[in-house]
């Protein structure tokens, strides 16, 4: 299969952020659009590189451009990575998907007439409407947000707080109650989730060099005597994941495979299946994942295929269809469209 012509045009289209974020502040990030003084940076960032993508097919690498092998952040990619944290934290009995929250992890904020009826799916899902402060971050922060693939327009301003609706009715990208999260698993887990991810997905598939999960320079909590930190699902306010473009593809393709690596059931079948599902109030979007079931996130992709996603041109693309990952980073995302019609037309080719 030949995918030149996918790279040449991923190649000619990166996204217009500067390479170092500290050269020019106000063209890097997402966090500008927050209401003060919440739109700066908690975390550290670091340098990115130029495009670069995995394409593999088949099981196999078929293409890979540019830094392949560099550890990026990945913004809101590291969302799914949660998703995969909390299917082996299912696998193992430390928490079931209906349970509320704060039965199993009580103290940390999910409690009370309306948190305390957050459930793990509705974290999963996006729909648990959590209301608090994480971190010192009020999820207000995150009302209203518009994000591109959501199609409902938003109710008000970014970060004017609205009426809040009961736990599994309302859909929200809201990155303060996915930190809630990640702070709800590490207590299920009591050790750093960086460790965990790396251990129990990375290196059984062969990769995890560079990779590191890093929080914001003041969320750590002390667990079982020891100071851990809380790591973000992106890098929104800075920190999150860094992760090769080749590790990443190493997860897409455990993903396309059920969760099996060389006879190994790394996550059960089931969980994966279960990330798939469409959400019932919001059908584009599973357990922290972009479906395309309609053909509406991208027209040329498959129906089953599905996406993760993060901010800055970042896409991990399942293609059951085709039996194919494809991954692209720090693609402008307004041309992503183009990459996806090109890649489909290249599989076509080849089949």
């Amino acid at each position: 299969m030949d995918f030149q012509e996918a790279i040449d045009f991923a190649v000619a289209h990166e996204v217009p952020w500067p390479r170092d974020p500290t050269c020019d502040p106000a063209r890097w990030g997402v966090h500008h659009a927050d209401p003060a003084p919440f739109n700066r940076l908690r975390g550290p960032v670091h340098e990115r590189g130029g495009v670069s993508g995995v394409i593999r097919a088949g099981g196999s690498e078929a293409a890979a451009w540019g830094e392949p092998d560099r550890a990026d952040l990945t913004f809101s990619v590291a969302k799914t990575y949660l998703a995969l944290l909390a299917g082996l934290a299912h696998s193992r009995g430390l928490l079931d998907v209906n349970e509320r929250v704060g039965n199993r992890v009580p103290g940390i904020g999910f409690e009370g007439a309306h948190n305390g009826q957050v459930t793990w799916t509705h974290l999963l899902e996006q729909t648990s409407e959590w209301s608090g402060t994480c971190f010192g971050m009020p999820d207000t922060v995150e009302h209203n947000r518009r994000v591109s693939h959501d199609p409902k327009p938003p109710q008000g301003a970014k970060g004017e707080p609205r009426q809040l609706q009961v736990p599994g009715t309302y859909w929200e990208y809201n990155d303060v109650r996915i930190n809630q999260l990640s702070l709800a698993l590490l207590h299920v887990f009591r050790r750093p989730l960086e460790e965990v991810f790396r251990e129990e997905f990375l290196v059984p598939l062969g990769g995890g060099e560079g990779f590191a999960w890093r929080g914001y320079d003041d969320a750590w909590v002390t667990i079982d005597g020891q100071r851990i930190p809380s790591v973000p699902g992106g890098s929104h306010w800075g920190g999150g994941v860094s992760i090769s473009a080749r590790d990443q593809a190493r997860i897409g393709q455990l993903l396309l495979d059920g969760g099996a690596h060389q006879g190994r059931q790394l996550l059960p079948a089931e969980w994966i299946d279960r990330m798939r599902q469409p959400c019932a109030v919001a059908p584009f979007y599973g357990w922290l994942s972009w479906l395309n079931r309609d053909g509406a996130m991208f027209a040329d992709a498959s129906r089953e295929s599905w996406f993760l996603v993060g901010a800055g041109g970042h896409y991990t693309w399942i293609d059951p269809a085709n039996s194919a990952v494809a991954v692209v980073r720090w693609i402008d995302p307004a041309r992503s469209p183009g990459f996806v019609h090109r890649v489909v037309r290249a599989l076509a080719r080849g089949s």
